[in-house]
């Protein structure tokens, strides 16, 4: 049984943000845990011209990119106790149910502790909406714990990986 590819999709407006390091690195520590192959980072702020595009063209590009995965990482700054609108603009491109077969993981790199339930609130909600299966509550990650962004993963991954790979193996 193979593992999935581990993409990871970052909404954040900053190009190469803190929240796309530690998704970055929560995608290192699942691979390296499950053998899975990394895809590559889907990083919005570099694609932002192209979120209102008429035609939609290169959001289908991108939407087709995550559904190749078979796990996906969708981060986030928490902001307003939600996720970013350049995610949400993306997300709002994407059909209902078209994402289902992909498993998310929801990450918010939070600023306070007030903000730390937004991943499992906020954004879990629509990523089922979009059909993906959603096996945890996702990782709040605080911005104040930056400088121990390995530790916190690969705590964060202890936690979880006996979840995620069951899923994964309930979908092979």
């Amino acid at each position: 049984m193979t593992a999935p590819r581990i993409g990871v999709l970052v909404g954040n407006p900053r190009p190469r943000s803190r929240t796309r390091h530690v998704a970055r690195a929560l995608a290192m520590t699942l691979a390296d845990r499950t053998g899975a192959d990394r895809a590559e980072t889907i990083d919005l702020a570099d694609h932002a011209a192209v979120l209102f595009e008429p035609d939609g063209r290169n959001v289908r590009r991108l939407d087709h990119e995550v559904r190749a995965c078979g796990l996906v990482i969708v981060a986030s700054p928490a902001y307003k106790a939600s996720y970013t609108g350049l995610l949400k603009c993306f997300l709002d491109r994407v059909p209902g149910g078209g994402w289902a077969g992909v498993t998310a993981v929801p990450l918010m790199t939070a600023a306070t502790p007030g903000h730390a339930a937004a991943a499992g609130l906020a954004l879990r909600p629509v990523l089922e909406e979009l059909g993906a299966h959603v096996p945890v509550a996702g990782l709040a990650f605080p911005i104040a714990d930056f400088g121990r962004v390995g530790r916190v993963v690969a705590d964060w991954v202890d936690e979880h990986a006996d979840r995620l790979d069951a899923t994964r193996r309930a979908s092979a």
